[in-house]
């Protein structure tokens, strides 16, 4: 006999009571792994502490050389990024995974005991969390307990709200001073999005972000006329970008100044043989078509076309430490990014590294060079972080606990035909020195570090 409209409904009820206890698990998991974070940063923190009290003892940083950077430095960006990599997380998020553990832990023990019952998600205790970390410890009780009250049926948008307009009331200082100190975080952000298209996020004071805003939407309104088929929010779209690419800034420069992309073409792409997608750098694959247009119609853009007889050189062995601008092509390819495990920042703004450092006899040569950022090329100058390269281009890190960790090259590059060992062998500037007796002689290039 078929369910009755009654069972079928109690049915469906029993599902939702299911996702419900799912998601009271979830919440319980997040309590648990935000009490491990924060043992592990006490624990981090404690072993320096114990070094620092006997002098006898190996200090996290008595293994490695460093310029600046003392025992307690070395051992938070350690353990900072050494958790990033455990959780496949940027080290920001790590670092903003660290402190909202700590204040968990520490500072809010009801939206802690709410998390542990199931009662809130994580994500309703972030929206405590971000707004109890400006107010005065002694304000802290009352503004979760107000809060908690209607946490578990609210919204996290809802929640997010209740408890900005709360902590502006408890708050001892003024709107105006903590305003200008956020406005020194005012910053634009560049984040990827599925099928070739992007986002651009500006974050500033409210006041320009919304006149910008509005200002786009007038000129939008502008624009629509009978024959126009665009919509409103496609012409918002492309106001800001004609505005953003081709604007004039109030110094007076601006105007048909273009950024700068590097594009990577499959020779057989740009002919129309293939329709194997194109490589932006800083976001990944582009349809052919747009990536055939960047390279026959943008003057302003570098054209980077992959062919298996391309001549890059590959090591220019310990002849000089500055690296050719040929081989720097061929690593900004591979790499696209810096190579640290997680970090995104293209490789038009890092630093080339050599794997085994210059003055301990490491070659200019693509198997010892990648792309790091300055903050992860410091790190692994003055950390016990440290890396070797795989035959593909691939580089194994080895963190300070021993583990192991993969960042693997953007676009694998095998050497042309001609370069590979044949019976005579490959040819003499790619063979590295086999004794440091009959090495080439030094290069008069100071070395970098």
């Amino acid at each position: 006999m078929k369910p009755s409209v009654v069972e079928q409904m109690e049915t469906l009820g029993r599902h939702f009571d299911a996702i419900r206890e799912t998601q009271a698990e979830a919440a319980r998991v997040d309590a648990r792994l935000a009490e491990q974070v924060d043992q592990a940063r006490r624990f981090a923190e404690a072993v320096v502490r114990d070094a620092a009290r006997d002098p006898a003892a190996l200090s996290l940083a008595a293994r490695v050389p460093r310029a600046g950077w003392d025992a307690a430095m070395i051992a938070e960006r350690e353990f900072v990024t050494e958790l990033a990599c455990t959780l496949r997380l940027p080290v920001r998020s790590a670092e903003t995974l660290i402190a909202e553990s700590h204040t968990l832990m520490n500072e809010l023990p009801g939206t802690r005991a709410a998390l542990q019952n199931g009662a809130i998600t994580y994500r309703h205790a972030q929206a405590l969390i971000n707004q109890a970390w400006s107010l005065p410890a002694e304000a802290l009780a009352g503004f979760e307990q107000a809060l908690l009250k209607s946490a578990p049926h609210l919204t996290v948008s809802n929640l997010k709200h209740r408890a900005r307009v709360l902590r502006e009331r408890l708050h001892p200082e003024s709107i105006r001073a903590r305003h200008q100190k956020s406005v020194a975080d005012r910053r634009v952000f560049f984040e990827p999005e599925p099928d070739g298209m992007a986002s651009l996020h500006w974050y500033d004071s409210a006041e320009k972000v919304k006149a910008g805003y509005d200002r786009l939407t007038v000129t939008a309104l502008s624009s629509q006329g009978p024959g126009e088929k665009r919509t409103l929010t496609q012409l918002r779209a492309d106001t800001f970008a004609d505005l953003i690419l081709d604007g004039v800034t109030a110094s007076g420069v601006g105007r048909g100044i273009r950024g700068t992309v590097h594009v990577t073409v499959p020779v057989m792409t740009l002919l129309g043989h293939s329709e194997e997608p194109g490589e932006l750098e800083g976001y990944g694959p582009i349809d052919p078509d747009t990536a055939r247009e960047i390279a026959a119609r943008a003057p302003s853009f570098i054209r980077i076309l992959t062919h298996p007889e391309t001549g890059a050189v590959l090591s220019v062995g310990r002849t000089r430490y500055k690296v050719p601008k040929d081989l720097k092509r061929y690593l900004r390819v591979r790499d696209a990014t810096c190579r640290w495990p997680g970090c995104r920042r293209a490789a038009a703004h890092c630093d080339l590294d050599h794997t085994l450092d210059w003055q301990f006899e490491g070659l200019t040569a693509h198997d010892n060079l990648a792309h790091l950022c300055p903050a992860d090329h410091a790190l692994k100058s003055e950390t016990r972080w440290s890396y070797v390269h795989l035959p593909d281009g691939t580089l194994e890190w080895t963190s300070p606990t021993g583990r192991r960790f993969i960042s693997e090259p953007v676009t694998i590059i095998r050497p042309p035909e001609r370069w590979r060992r044949s019976k005579a062998g490959p040819p003499p500037e790619q063979v590295r020195p086999a004794d440091a007796k009959t090495r080439p002689p030094e290069s008069d290039e100071p070395p970098p570090f």
